[in-house]
């Protein structure tokens, strides 16, 4: 990832600096996804989409972009037209403002005359988004507005309900309501982006009647790099754990040295107070799923002393592992990665000292480590830096640190045991298989954008397409759970096999990380085997194509008994498994219920 892209960064560099940061970027060997995007926009956007495509190239996504004409936005999402039709997006952005909105209230309006403009203002734009879910089944990102730049009543104009400020409100409740009940569509809030940057430079009036531009240049970077996180969150691009040094980061003062009475930490002291509302915010985004780590050059005692500090907010048990001992930080980072079976570049470190982080990006390479500046900075600079961005939330995200400290007592207990099946017996594994299920859409989605490492195809799902491929008569779907004595697991494998007269070919089979090597593959291969024979098939095509993170599945079919029928010079293997009736069963430790 490029530094210059990462908050917080200079507007004006990258703007300037564009066609250089872009070629960057492409020759930097990553491996993206491809996504085609149709910007929709009520204002200019060629400047938007020309940054919007560097921030998504840093996040891994290699966009293709449509462009709608200036203001054509409403009549491309309600008519269509053939260059639309034949691009066929993967993701729908509108880039509408408070300049669309075509009427607000006049001053001698009665209430029931404000809402019924406001109905009809909003109404415009639900008729909108329901043609486009209709049309295209894709997600779709919405701007909500920013506030007038001017206020005709004052203060009182948030306040009346023919006041401007009152109007956009509503407006912005709406929009809200709306995305709380459609799970495919989501809102880019420059409500909150336009207060930040500071509504009047945001709604400059030139830029408006000299170019027709609804926020000012400069702060089209900020835009584009919060709607390029609404993206990589629908595609699974989120980083999944924080990493966090311990003196100065998240205490005053180096507990080695001044003891754990003597750190700066609660209400006593200004600085103190800094740290104490730190801590409370990385809790909160423990609440939120992002699993928290410690990586810290410290003797372990002194560490666990100071995170039993009785003003502290966090303590020993908030963190799946705790690396404190004189080893490279980098070292600790990638073993966390390691212990956890998670990707380094699935990983944000927060270090005080500007020279640990520059160790860390040059020696833990894909591991992300912000300039997180002054103590009384971290929030914003990680919060803002967009690393954990929720589009999605499910039951299993909010259980994901006990699900990781469950897997490390598990490994404990492997230790204890010379025959690993009879350590998976001890495990009292209980799964549960079935076809999608409602439930679970959201989550059988988020699998398949997040999971990467042990993803036969890496094709990519929004909840619409897996709720039309559930629905589909010409598919067979499986979603597999999986619990122990230590606890559940939550939905961890998915299967999608397309029916093709008496042959099944497998477009896609993935598995969270968390669970491998506990024969949840076999359990799974046992259940669509079944669901196969049940309809008639009696031969499953299998696909593997390579990527740069799932050679641990090259030869997955191969342990399935699968026979390999190709194999063409990029690597990717077609593999065969003839049924039948006299199937033998291969998972022997799971209870599964079917």
């Amino acid at each position: 990832m490029l530094r210059e892209l990462e908050y917080p960064f200079d507007s004006e560099y990258i703007l300037m600096k564009s066609k250089k940061l872009k070629k960057a970027l492409l020759a930097d060997g990553s491996t993206r996804i491809h996504k085609k995007i149709a910007v929709l926009g009520g204002s200019t956007t060629h400047d938007i989409v020309r940054i919007l495509e560097l921030f998504l190239l840093n996040q891994g996504i290699e966009p293709q972009f449509y462009e709608s004409e200036y203001g054509m936005y409403w009549e491309d999402a309600m008519f269509g037209n053939e260059e639309l039709s034949s691009f066929g997006p993967d993701l729908i952005f509108i880039h509408t403002s408070l300049r669309n909105i075509h009427t607000f209230p006049q001053v001698g309006a009665s209430k029931a005359e404000v809402e019924q403009l406001l109905d009809s203002e909003y109404g415009r734009y639900e008729a909108m988004w329901q043609k486009l879910e209709q049309t295209w089944h894709c997600p779709v990102i919405q701007n909500n507005f920013e506030y007038p730049y001017f206020r005709l009543m004052g203060n009182q104009d948030s306040v009346a309900f023919h006041g401007r400020t009152y109007y956009v409100n509503r407006l912005n409740g709406k929009f809200a309501e709306y995305a709380q009940s459609h799970q495919n569509f989501f809102i880019n809030d420059i409500n909150y982006q336009s207060a930040v940057y500071g509504l009047d430079q945001w709604s400059a009036p030139f830029y408006w009647h000299m170019y027709k531009y609804a926020l000012c240049l400069n702060a089209i970077p900020w835009l584009a790099h919060n709607v390029a996180n609404i993206v990589k969150s629908v595609y699974g691009k989120n980083k999944k754990s924080l990493v966090l040094d311990l003196d100065n980061t998240l205490w005053g003062g180096i507990v080695g040295d001044d003891g754990p009475e003597n750190l700066e930490i609660g209400q006593e002291t200004n600085l103190g107070q800094v740290y104490a509302e730190f801590q409370s915010y990385v809790k909160l985004l423990k609440d939120y799923g992002v699993m928290l780590n410690v990586a810290s050059k410290n003797e372990e005692e002194n560490a666990l002393a100071g995170l039993k500090h009785p003003a502290g907010v966090l303590k020993p048990e908030d963190f799946i592992l705790i690396k404190a001992n004189w080893e490279p930080k980098s070292k600790n980072i990638l073993e966390i990665a390691s212990q956890m079976n998670i990707l380094p570049d699935s990983l944000v470190f927060a270090d005080d000292n500007p020279a640990e982080r520059e160790i860390v990006r040059q020696q833990a390479s894909g591991v992300t480590a912000p300039e997180i500046g002054k103590p009384e900075d971290y929030i914003r600079v990680l919060d803002r830096g967009g690393y954990f961005e929720v589009t999605s939330l499910s039951e299993d995200d909010r259980k994901r640190n006990e699900m990781y400290k469950a897997n490390l007592e598990r490994a404990k207990q492997q230790a204890a045991f010379a025959d690993y099946s009879d350590y998976l017996r001890s495990l009292n594994m209980k799964g549960t298989i079935k076809a999608f299920e409602p439930l679970y859409m959201a989550r059988i989605a988020q699998l398949t954008n997040k999971s990467n490492q042990f993803n036969l195809t890496t094709k990519r799902f929004t909840q619409a397409e897996i709720e039309q491929t559930a629905a589909d008569e010409n598919y067979i779907t499986l979603y597999g759970k999986l619990e122990d004595k230590f606890g559940d697991n939550g939905v961890v494998s998915v299967v999608i096999g397309r029916k093709d007269a008496d042959v099944l070919h497998v477009d896609l089979w993935l598995m969270s990380c968390r669970v491998l090597k506990r024969d949840m593959e076999f359990a799974m291969m046992d259940a669509l085997a079944e669901k196969c024979l049940e309809a008639g098939i009696h031969t499953i095509y299998g696909y593997y194509y390579p990527t740069a993170k799932n050679a641990m599945v090259k030869e997955f079919y191969a342990w399935q008994g699968f026979e390999k029928v190709s194999e063409d010079e990029e690597k990717n293997t077609v593999w065969k498994l003839s049924l039948s009736d006299a199937y033998e069963k291969k998972n022997h430790v799971i209870d599964v219920e079917n």
